[in-house]
Formats: structure tokens, sequence, C-alpha cells
């Protein structure tokens, strides 16, 4: 397996796989495990390019959502529980079309049906291979967090950005490439799962206009909002979480 994973909590106990964002590894969730660990059997993992994930080399958003399925096969499990975040979500969406046997439910949360521009992320791409992480961890802290989170938790964000910065140039332009391409619009009214859209009041990045267009063409979806920018789990936790269980808690088993 050349994804690097993680699982925690009761053996006996549901699944839930957990996937982070871009420039983030399986850490990003910490602030989600206890609470979660009570209830699931976590599994969290490095995408393609980041953490300790071997992985390498050319990747579509299909890809990424293989990538899970490989995971939950190679685990022998059958069905799970999902939740991403940013590109995670966008993986959850993919999943959820193409994929909705495997999965109880799923939570998708700050993410689009398409995620920016091509022009923007192949830009991306080409910035951190010639110039380094330097380039893009220098102005992540405004996207990801709110002034007044940035204010009281400087410890916080100095840790998520120092992350991004040492992060590998290549696998992280990789992700850029994926999202590039990656484009659902035309998909998302076929999905029938049923879905949770987490969205972030104060998100830069995918808009609260984001989550409703997902909400109004998902047929069995929710739509919350919590007072946070791009990393809603972390500047948001205790909500974020409270959403998770309260939605998977309704749909136990189905």
């Amino acid at each position: 397996m050349t994804l690097h994973y993680q699982l925690d909590g009761p053996e006996e106990a549901p699944v839930l796989v957990l996937s982070n964002s871009m420039g983030t590894t399986l850490s990003l969730w910490q602030p989600q495990l206890k609470a979660l660990t009570q209830r699931f059997r976590v599994l969290r993992y490095d995408t393609h390019g980041h953490g300790q994930t071997t992985k390498r080399g050319k990747v579509t958003l299909a890809q990424l959502g293989e990538d899970v399925i490989s995971l939950l096969d190679h685990l022998n499990i059958a069905k799970a529980y999902f939740c991403g975040i940013s590109v995670g979500g966008l993986t959850g969406l993919w999943l959820a079309r193409f994929a909705p046997e495997r999965f109880y439910a799923l939570a998708v949360a700050n993410t689009a049906a398409k995620i920016g521009d091509q022009a923007s992320w192949l830009s991306r791409a080409r910035a951190v291979r010639q110039e380094g992480m330097d380039v893009v961890a220098a102005g992540t802290a405004d996207r990801w967090f709110t002034h007044e989170f940035r204010q009281h938790n400087p410890d916080v964000v100095e840790r998520l950005v120092h992350q991004l910065a040492q992060m590998d140039a290549e696998g992280y332009a990789e992700g850029c490439e994926a999202l590039a391409g990656a484009d659902l619009r035309a998909e998302v009214s076929a999905i029938t799962a049923p879905v949770l859209v987490i969205a972030g009041q104060f998100d830069p990045v995918t808009t609260v206009a984001d989550a409703e267009y997902l909400c109004n063409n998902i047929a069995d979806s929710q739509c919350v909002t919590l007072p946070a920018s791009h990393l809603s789990n972390v500047e948001a936790a205790v909500e974020f979480t409270g959403a998770l269980l309260t939605y998977f808690g309704d749909r136990n088993g189905r």
C-alpha cells in the first residue's frame, strides 16, 4: 500500500474515513479524533504526494477517489462513512457519485463541484516547482483562517503553515494539476448517496454559494454553515465535530 494511513478507535466500531486538504496531512484531523473515536474506527490517510505517502506521479480526481477505494479494499472494509475537507471534500463528491455502494453517508466540507480555475492551479504548480513551497505558504494563513482566529491561535496557525512549507513541492504540484482538471458540475445532480455539506461562513476559497450549489443539486443532502474560513474543522472544531456526529448518527448502519 503506497498510502500512509492510521487507524484509531475500537475495532468493532463502524469505519469513518477522513481525507485532508491540500498542503496538510492526516494530523489535520487531530481536533476531531477524541470525540470521533468514541463512536467510530477512524481511518486517516495522507493523500497523494502529501505527508508520508510515497505515491507520486500524474494524478486525477478519479485516481484520488480510487485511492480511497483501494485503501478500503486493502483493509477489507466493505462499507464506511466518509468525511473530506477541501480537495478531500471533492474526493468525497467523486466517491458519492461513482462508488456510493461503499459508503453509508458522506460529509464534504469547504469544497465545491469545481474548486478555482484551471489556469490558477497550473500557475501554482509551476510556481512551487520553480520557487519551492514558501511561495504558497506565504499567503496561506489568510485563506485558511479568519483574522480573529489567527490573532487568538497563532501557534495552531504557525504549525499548519510550517507543515505546508515543508511539504514535498512535486507532490503538491501534482495535486494542483489534479484540481486543475477536476470538475464535477455535470455530475453532482446524479449523486444519490446521503451527503452533508459543510461550509465556512468566511471561506474565500470555497464559498457558501458553492455549498448551496451542491445542496441544491444533490437530492439527499443537508447544508451546515460554520463560523470559520477554509479549514473549518480546525477553526470551528467543536461545531464541526458535532455536525458530523449528528449527521452520521442519524444514519447509523444505513
